[in-house]
């Protein structure tokens, strides 16, 4: 018997040693390239075209940093990326647990069909819609503005945020909606007092998907606005792959300047996003 156990926590223990080792490599790989991208930011060109493009800076060059915020104005950029992403991300919210409450507690005859309508928009890449949308933008005098911008960021995320939404307002017991109802409360008040502060937990992992996605987002806005005082980081970042496709100091340095925001989110709120994906499982 004692050779048994003895056996078996050498099995585990090899078992553990094995799932770290692979769980290390692969953190090494994921962080290695950031590591590269940052070091490269530090050297000029000429040392990154006549230097070895693993090694280390051998002069720390500095001055990448402010030509490329200069040159591209980031401040700018960062700014309406920003601004892009907190509009879409409040109203992808509001909106998709606005009609998952409407879906999942109050359902009428056309609760299949508007439902099926939103999750539909999941199976539907945006390569598919990106000439139709820029037809209709065009069309309707909202192209070069920043409500061109928002409305199709918006619709890209109801889809998801709905089906999210709808699943998980189910699994809450439609006593306690009753119960408001006989108490007097309105739909409105009992969506935005109740349902909304005990869906917290999906909501944080809409408002995550969302913010990711639409601060990362370049296809679209780079065929819906022309205007330079429109444009978002990625689209800031694009430039210097262009006439400066050579400069390759001040591309690493936008690469770290675009990358930093996202980087920094994470930092921040790390805990609420390991809890808000962990928690905003659909419940059956």
């Amino acid at each position: 018997m004692g050779n048994m156990n003895s056996d078996i926590r050498k099995t585990n223990s090899f078992f553990l040693i094995l799932m770290y080792s692979i769980v290390i490599l692969f953190a090494i790989l994921a962080a290695y390239p950031i590591f590269w991208v940052i070091m490269s930011s530090f050297k000029t060109t000429q040392e990154f075209m006549t230097s070895s493009k693993l090694a280390l800076p051998i002069r720390w060059f500095f001055k990448n940093y402010p030509l490329a915020w200069k040159d591209a104005n980031f401040l700018m950029l960062i700014f309406n990326s920003i601004f892009y992403t907190a509009v879409t991300v409040i109203s992808v919210i509001i909106l998709s647990f606005m009609a998952g409450f409407a879906f999942a507690k109050l359902p009428s005859k056309l609760t299949p069909a508007l439902h099926g309508s939103f999750i539909i928009g999941i199976l539907i890449t945006l390569q598919c819609i990106m000439i139709p949308l820029f037809l209709l933008i065009k069309t309707i005098g909202l192209y070069n503005t920043r409500f061109g911008v928002l409305i199709p960021y918006i619709g890209i995320g109801l889809p998801l945020g709905v089906y999210l939404a709808t699943e998980y307002i189910k699994g809450i017991h439609n006593e306690i909606i009753e119960s408001a109802r006989i108490d007097g409360a309105r739909y409105l008040r009992i969506f935005w007092k109740i349902v909304l502060p005990m869906a917290a937990p999906v909501a944080t992992t809409v408002a995550i998907l969302t913010t990711t996605g639409t601060w990362n987002e370049f296809m679209l806005i780079n065929i819906l606005v022309a205007a330079d005082n429109l444009k978002s980081v990625p689209l800031g970042m694009y430039m210097f792959s262009g006439v400066m496709a050579t400069d390759y100091g001040k591309q690493f340095a936008a690469l770290v300047t675009g990358m930093l925001p996202m980087i920094v989110f994470y930092v921040i709120f790390r805990k609420q996003i390991t809890k808000g994906v962990s928690a905003g499982a659909v419940k059956g």
